[in-house]
């Protein structure tokens, strides 16, 4: 497959020129065939909640996929492509800008599996009205979150106080500076930042597709909750190159590794790859990249949750990637105004006929730009609705796993047990998770504490302050 792969590459070269295709075919995946020389500690690599996700879910800490890629194969085709800008430990991969003439040269490389070009399209699910607050909106502002029971939720105590939300999008201008999110910078409730475009940690600038994202995930106006989540911790990614629809899905996966790295409870994806780089058929789960990499993440404890996308009105029609795996909360949207499917909300199943979307909420929305709030649409904005939903949901039954929060969210859905291909299980409910009396909250009697090169369990209440056990030269 391979070598056909390279035949068609060479005859492109030969027939057009190369500096006549497109810049986006001369980026590669390199995948190798193992991991020689690699070396891992997990307790110096992984954050905390990281550590604690892992044990809580019966996760090994140790796990081959997330060792690093080799440094002696990545320095080996350092001498021959152009540059590598970037690296998937899960995938044990290098993205590339190479030749054809480069990349025949890497496939001869015994140590090298697989290479796959990189052509891809992302979209930003949501489109933006340039209007100030009227009556109506401001209703609207009440009813995106009162859908949900927010009220419930909130008057219990669940803010998503103790998650960590990880936010991949397309940039996030004026969230250091905005009112809308004051309490999030006061409590320092962004941990940690980073620009997988560009490589820096400010990812305060570009889109403000992000910004409005985040305030449906926990901003404030006047104080009024925007989102459900306020008191939620939040990493925030920058996976898009710019302004327009076009980036690589390289970004999504590195930062859905650093997401896990960083202790991330919940990602919130408002992303859709589809036709530029997929066909419909392929919206199966498991053949894109990012597919995969949402299923690991999920596998690794981690709650991920993505939009469908806007092409319900389109001729594409269906969902789109990563939005079709198996283990993602696949996110609809429904107009607010008659509480039916939103007509440019993509539909379910995917092509092996996987239930999809899970669930719905309103597209419709107040959110914040960069300088006033404005009203949007989208699936975009429904994910994030969901994403904060699912942050109180297990702030309220912590000691669950990621699939057993997955599984509640989608039997709390209003329509539950009746489905379809539109709605999902409709919109989440909060009384579903308060009013649950065979889930009584269960007492923490234990917590970890890292120390250098040693975890350890240490009991409370019972045997307050005895370590009972530790591990050392993890």
């Amino acid at each position: 497959m391979l070598k056909n792969y390279l035949i068609f590459l060479f005859v492109i070269h030969l027939v057009f020129g190369f500096n006549n295709v497109n810049a986006q075919q001369n980026r590669y995946w390199v995948f190798f065939k193992d991991k020689q020389g690699s070396e891992f500690n997990p307790l110096t690599y992984f954050d905390q909640k990281a550590i604690e996700r892992r044990i809580k879910s019966g996760i090994p800490l140790y796990d081959s996929t997330d060792f690093p890629v080799s440094k002696i194969y990545i320095e080996k085709i350092n001498t021959i492509v152009d540059d590598i800008n970037g690296l998937t430990r899960w995938f044990n991969a290098a993205s590339v800008t190479a030749s054809t003439q480069q990349i025949r040269m890497l496939a001869d490389f015994q140590f090298v599996n697989d290479i796959q070009p990189i052509i891809l399209s992302t979209e930003l699910t949501g489109k933006v009205f340039d209007s100030t607050l009227t009556k109506n909106e401001n209703e609207l502002l009440k009813m995106q979150t009162s859908r949900m029971q927010a009220k419930l939720f909130a008057d219990n105590g669940y803010t998503g106080k103790g998650i960590r939300i990880a936010v991949f999008d397309a940039g996030f201008p004026s969230v250091d500076k905005s009112p809308v999110f004051e309490h999030l910078r006061k409590n320092n409730q962004i941990i940690k930042t980073w620009d997988f475009a560009r490589k820096k940690k400010n990812v305060y600038a570009h889109n403000v597709h992000g910004t409005m994202v985040l305030s449906c995930i926990a901003g404030k106006v006047n104080g009024q909750n925007i989102g459900l989540a306020p008191d939620a911790e939040f990493l925030l990614a920058r996976t898009e190159v710019n302004t327009e629809t076009f980036s690589e899905e390289e970004n999504w996966l590195e930062a859905v590794e650093w997401a896990d790295k960083n202790g991330a409870d919940i990602i919130n994806s408002s992303l859709a790859y589809t036709h530029y780089r997929y066909n419909t058929y392929e919206m199966d789960g498991h053949t894109s990249l990012v597919a995969k990499a949402a299923n690991m993440a999920a596998n690794k404890g981690m709650l991920v949750i993505n939009s469908m996308g806007n092409d319900g009105a389109q001729d594409w029609k269906v969902l789109a990637t990563p939005a079709d795996a198996d283990s993602v909360i696949s996110v609809g949207a429904i107009s607010p105004y008659t509480n039916f499917h939103a007509a440019y909300s993509s539909f379910g199943p995917t092509s092996a006929f996987k239930a999809k979307p899970n669930v719905v909420a309103v597209g419709t929305v107040i959110a914040a730009a960069k300088s006033k709030l404005k009203k949007v649409k989208g699936t975009s904005f429904a994910a994030p609705l969901v994403a904060g939903f699912a942050a109180c949901a297990w702030q309220s039954k912590e000691f669950l796993t990621n699939m057993q929060i997955f599984s509640m969210i989608e039997e709390s859905g209003d329509l539950y047990p009746y489905y379809d291909y539109a709605h999902g299980y409709g919109v989440p409910q909060a009384s579903y998770f308060i009013n649950r009396t065979d889930l009584s909250d269960v007492e923490q009697t234990f917590e970890f504490v890292k120390n250098d090169n040693e975890l350890i369990v240490q009991i409370n209440k019972i045997f307050l302050g005895k370590k009972v056990f530790k591990t050392n030269n993890y």
